[in-house]
């Protein structure tokens, strides 16, 4: 009896140990895959598989079986890079004029995209591709310029909903990385040029849609003209 309970005691713990030990392993090698990544992100070079793989030092192979595609990869390796709407507004945190709020975040977003270009490419890319894939861009744009308006619209009558919610829609289009490197790549600007230019257009929408009187793009549901008043 002795020597049955001494071998079941000495056996049965191994499993358990090679299994924490490979459970290890995985996680060292998720988090260099990661790692090199978020490393290859800060560089605003391309970011690729091959490239991550050669940095984190394993094999293709290996980061496919961690991450089905480059979208899933840089959607967990971006965690941190960004800073929250909060943190970026903060220079203009007593400011309730949402125009200067939505230039100041558009200029600041628009700055980090630049920063973060191959890999904000690469994203582009996989979703136009795959579209309503499982994975998806992570939509940063929506929630800094719900950031820069929230004051504003905390100060307007509900029936001004509408009015904002399309206003956000409108800015969501040109706060963001297709009109950045539509300017940068088909209009030759410098991104410097084309960061400013997108920032004024911004500011320009947001004043027309929030200052009284402004003109408005409406639909006459009689003939389906599109028509300013």
């Amino acid at each position: 009896m002795v020597r049955v309970w001494y071998h079941e005691h000495e056996e049965k713990p191994m499993p358990s140990v090679g299994g924490a030990s490979r459970t290890n392993q995985k996680i060292r090698t998720r988090t260099a895959i990661v790692d090199a990544c978020r490393d290859l992100i800060r560089t605003g070079r391309d970011v690729s598989i091959p490239e991550v793989a050669r940095l984190a030092l394993v094999s293709e192979a290996t980061v496919y079986r961690y991450f089905p595609d480059l979208v899933s990869l840089v959607n967990e390796a971006i965690v941190g890079l960004w800073p929250s709407p909060a943190e970026a507004l903060e220079p203009v945190a007593r400011s309730t004029d949402p125009v200067e709020r939505i230039a100041f975040a558009s200029e600041v977003f628009l700055r980090r995209v630049f920063a973060y270009q191959g890999a904000v490419r690469a994203m582009i890319a996989a979703t136009i591709t795959r579209p309503g894939g499982p994975a998806t861009r992570p939509g940063f744009r929506f929630a800094w310029i719900d950031e820069a308006l929230t004051p504003a619209q905390a100060t307007r009558a509900p029936e001004a909903a509408e009015t904002f919610a399309r206003l956000k829609r409108d800015l969501s289009v040109v706060v963001s990385a297709e009109a950045l490197f539509t300017l940068t790549d088909l209009c030759g600007l410098s991104p410097d040029e084309a960061i400013m230019s997108a920032a004024r257009l911004a500011a320009t929408i947001t004043a027309a849609a929030l200052c009284a009187g402004a003109p408005q793009l409406t639909t006459d549901v009689s003939d389906g003209q599109r028509r300013v008043s």
